[in-house]
């Protein structure tokens, strides 16, 4: 079967619904509040990488483990988006699912303010997170119930240095929709000065195999033709086997 690319993926109705940022004016934008996150949203990004089957990414051997086995995708790095220069080469990953997130919300913001985005944060190792915690208070746990998104691949962080009031108004704007149908949720951060995003896999589900679909409609009938059944698809997948199903998207 020929591999997927990032242009066979139709980007989900949600996404569509959001980059129109432009019917917005700029007083509208610049009125809309901060996204504040709450220990209610971070609660719910936990049980929902637990119910999409995410492990936490235990140290560097592990990270290089789910690389190489495609669970974890590079960050799509573009003209319209960057990755911030100080930010280690192999935490330059993310979940495929959040890889399309990122296309999407950099194409339409570089559409309206021809300026790139810039990842700050991606993917991040329990081991690095207790370093995270020893040199900043801010810092999410990295063990226990309740730790941060990021040991996971399926969070970002999108530094908001630099950005324009009207930029920071078309970013809630933008995202906002998205967080109300469940595909997202978002953390706008002041002290580090971001805008802490996760990703769920319901945002860019896997399109089926064109196998699938062939089974599914069924070829024409044709005399001395037996049809052989086609085994059925799983429903849910976990970080063993998504890879088989969910496309591998370039740098």
């Amino acid at each position: 079967m020929r591999e997927q690319t990032e242009t066979d993926i139709s980007p989900p109705s949600a996404a569509k619904a959001v980059v129109k940022p432009a019917s917005l004016s700029r007083k509208q934008m610049l009125q809309l509040p901060p996204m504040r996150g709450s220990l209610e949203s971070l609660e719910r990004q936990n049980e929902k990488a637990e119910a999409d089957g995410l492990e936490r990414i235990e140290d560097e051997d592990d990270l290089s483990d789910r690389i190489a086995r495609k669970f974890l995708v590079a960050v799509p790095a573009s003209a319209s988006l960057t990755v911030n220069p100080d930010l280690a080469e192999h935490h330059r990953y993310c979940r495929p699912w959040t890889a399309r997130f990122l296309a999407d919300l950099a194409r339409a913001h570089e559409a309206q303010f021809h300026s790139p985005l810039e990842v700050s944060s991606a993917v991040r190792t329990v081991a690095y997170q207790k370093h995270l915690m020893a040199v900043n208070g801010n810092a999410a746990a990295a063990e226990g119930d309740i730790v941060s998104p990021h040991l996971t691949g399926a969070t970002i962080d999108i530094a908001k240095g630099g950005m324009s009031r009207q930029e920071i108004g078309w970013m809630r704007y933008w995202l906002t929709p998205l967080q109300s149908a469940g595909k997202i949720d978002v953390e706008e951060e002041f002290q580090q000065a971001c805008f802490h995003i996760t990703v769920y896999k319901s945002y860019a589900p896997p399109k089926p195999p064109s196998s699938t679909l062939r089974a599914k409609n069924g070829p024409k009938s044709q005399p001395g033709n037996v049809q052989q059944k086609t085994a059925p698809s799983k429903s849910s997948h976990t970080d063993r086997d998504v890879a088989s199903v969910v496309p591998v998207l370039g740098r």
